[in-house]
């Protein structure tokens, strides 16, 4: 494998980066904001923001700009779920929509709605989606590991059986549910990809929760650096390469459980984006990490915001859109690959 060199950074070179994803995300957030089922022109919208009377004001402020703020929030989850897979197992086409992560999360989830007594329910709900998410991907690997094809080809193959299983475990959770339209409904959500809409409350505790996330993976950055240099390079410059991979999946899995529990099954974001990011910036992660966190966060609030107003006042799912765009990005990374 060959070596991959990581020439030091200049302010110069990411002062510019920073500034167009800074510019962007805000422009992605007005646009978001405003998308909806009632359209208003900029005019419109100013007069009903000062009018501290007006039920559009209380719609916007209460119920819109929360979910967009939450739909930024699980892009960037799954942005640096994406960003760790692909640098642990040196991979571009490892995202946690195909690892098979976003789908342990769901079953945990689901799992969890069956079994409301075991812990208080704000805790025993992302607590199982976590674990669904984290076992997955290390049986994931396993499978890849133990048929001795450790490739990319291998590990997705490995994610797309470990994932239908888990549909199917889904299905059957849902028609043990199929009484309760509810749980039924929520199960169907997290299907098809749908950000949840907080309250303030809930958003700020979920932004903290994302927040922390985004710290850990952080840390991580260094050791992927490192990590990317080879096995063997990675072990003479003093990395414990088994313990860091899997601190790094740990944290990862914990990632992609927040993204699902609010968002729902969202696939190819994590893989996009990353990669666009990895074009423009290079290899560098603690960057690369920051910039794709931004830019999933943002491409998700435009792509949330769509969803929300093709036709109203129905809502078109999430992971219909995200797959229009991802697919086709994930089979140009599949046949470029096989070309190499």
């Amino acid at each position: 494998m060959a070596v991959q060199v990581l020439q030091p950074v200049s302010p110069i070179s990411t002062r510019f980066p920073a500034m167009a994803i800074s510019i962007g995300v805000v422009v992605c957030f007005v646009f978001s904001a405003w998308l909806g089922s009632e359209l208003l022109s900029p005019i419109e919208l100013w007069q009903t923001l000062s009018n501290p009377d007006s039920v559009m004001r209380t719609l916007i402020l209460e119920w819109r700009i929360p979910r967009v703020l939450t739909a930024f929030c699980v892009g960037a989850c799954l942005g640096m779920a994406g960003v760790i897979f692909q640098g642990v197992f040196r991979n571009p086409l490892a995202e946690p929509h195909l690892l098979g992560s976003a789908s342990g999360a769901s079953v945990g989830a689901a799992i969890a709605l069956m079994l409301p007594m075991l812990l208080p329910g704000p805790f025993l709900l992302p607590l199982l989606a976590f674990a669904g998410a984290w076992l997955t991907t290390l049986l994931v690997v396993s499978l890849a590991r133990l048929a001795r094809v450790e490739s990319g080809f291998g590990l997705i193959l490995a994610g797309v059986a470990i994932a239908a299983l888990l549909t199917a475990i889904r299905g059957l959770i849902m028609l043990t549910l199929s009484d309760d339209a509810v749980s039924l409904q929520v199960i169907l959500s997290w299907t098809l990809g749908a950000i949840q809409t907080p309250t303030w409350q809930e958003f700020f505790v979920f932004m903290l929760l994302t927040v922390a996330g985004f710290i850990c993976c952080l840390r991580l950055a260094r050791g992927l650096d490192i990590l990317g240099l080879g096995s063997d390079a990675a072990k003479s410059m003093g990395l414990d390469v088994s313990k860091f991979m899997h601190r790094a999946v740990l944290v990862a899995a914990a990632v992609t459980a927040l993204a699902v529990v609010w968002g729902g099954l969202i696939g190819f974001i994590g893989l996009v984006i990353p990669h666009m990011m990895r074009w423009w910036l290079g290899p560098r992660h603690h960057r690369l990490m920051i910039f794709s966190a931004l830019g999933s966060g943002a491409a998700l609030m435009v792509f949330d915001g769509i969803a929300r107003s093709i036709m109203p006042p129905a809502e078109i799912p999430l992971g219909l859109l995200t797959a229009l765009l991802g697919a086709p990005f994930f089979l140009f990374i599949l046949i470029r690959e096989a070309r190499r």
